[in-house]
């Protein structure tokens, strides 16, 4: 791991002087202050490595890296994650992730000592993963991982897929379409393989036809639906990735006037706390624990921080069908 000395002596100076670069740069002759900051970027030093290295104490904070809030889903997990480190006396920074540039909220993250980091935004291929392992902060994953083995905790997303799929053919459906996110998270990489395992065991060919995958904003969504209506063979029913997405959807549906389940059947997959709501009784699927991924991911992570030992986490919830009003019989 790359420490002070290191760029001092790339930079040419003393090590008291990266000091003063890191805590009082106004202090620093000009030239010297090029110098090392120019000797961090080409060592790839970051300042909280250094104080991990060089004193062992904690901050008592925790970052979260999370995924939007305009999806229910998260601001469930964001708030479990923020309560549940309250009572055990650590503070969250919370981060949003950004489709556009989410390497300047890694920076971001990294560039303030915490204690551990808890990511639900993360990619498949995302390049804050070997960041953190360079960095040597406990963190884990939930709700999405990274290629790369690490801890995490996730529901059983191809599952999910089948299930959700299952249910809609149990139920006669046949012209199913599937609304999906990006394929560069694994929420979305497995409950779309789960749909198309049953789809394709049943005969019916996956095509970008009846496997939609677009961004998760409300407009992207909406526009695929108006796609979808605009169509001579409408699909009789629709397989949402998120309870989020299925949501948008009964949302725009209701306003152009079509009713759900008579008119389409819709299900979703997460059974979060909007899903059992009297406006919505969305059909879905999610974990039989009572205690959500974020709640999860964080009572581990703190478990990591105060035990460093500890073993670690690589867990896939099983999951189940709630079966409500969405969905019917043709």
């Amino acid at each position: 791991m790359t420490s002070s000395k290191d760029v001092a002596k790339r930079a040419g100076v003393s090590q008291s002087t990266v000091s003063r670069v890191l805590n009082t740069p106004e202090k620093v002759d000009r030239i010297k202050y090029e110098k090392v900051v120019e000797a961090m970027k080409e060592l790839n030093y970051r300042p909280n490595s250094i104080a991990r290295s060089l004193v062992k104490k904690q901050t008592k904070s925790i970052a979260l890296i999370s995924g939007p809030l305009h999806n229910p889903f998260f601001v469930e997990t964001t708030t479990s994650i923020v309560n549940y480190s309250k009572k055990r006396g650590y503070n969250v920074n919370v981060h949003f992730e950004n489709f556009g540039d989410n390497m300047s909220v890694y920076q971001d993250v990294l560039e303030h000592e915490v204690d551990g980091i808890i990511l639900s935004s993360i990619l498949y291929d995302d390049p804050i993963f070997p960041e953190l392992q360079k960095q040597n902060i406990p963190f884990i994953m939930f709700n999405r991982k990274h290629r790369e083995p690490g801890n995490y905790v996730e529901m059983d997303n191809v599952q999910a897929g089948r299930i959700a799929t299952e249910h809609l053919m149990n139920l006669n459906h046949t012209n199913i379409v599937c609304v999906g996110g990006p394929s560069s998270m694994t929420t979305f990489q497995g409950r779309y393989e789960g749909f198309r395992q049953v789809m394709e065991e049943n005969g019916i060919e996956v095509s970008d036809h009846n496997a939609r995958m677009t961004d998760t904003s409300e407009e992207a969504i909406r526009e695929v639906i108006r796609e979808i209506l605009a169509e001579k063979d409408r699909p009789t029913a629709i397989f949402a990735a998120t309870d989020s997405i299925a949501i948008f959807i009964l949302d725009y549906l209701i306003q152009k006037g079509y009713s759900v389940p008579e008119d389409m059947s819709l299900i979703g997959v997460d059974n979060i706390a909007l899903s059992s709501h009297h406006s919505f009784q969305l059909t879905t699927v999610g974990m039989m624990e009572k205690e959500n991924l974020g709640q999860l991911a964080i009572e581990h992570l703190i478990e990591h921080i105060e035990c460093p030992d500890s073993e670690s986490v690589q867990e896939t919830y099983p999951v189940q069908l709630y079966r409500r009003s969405t969905t019917r019989d043709i």
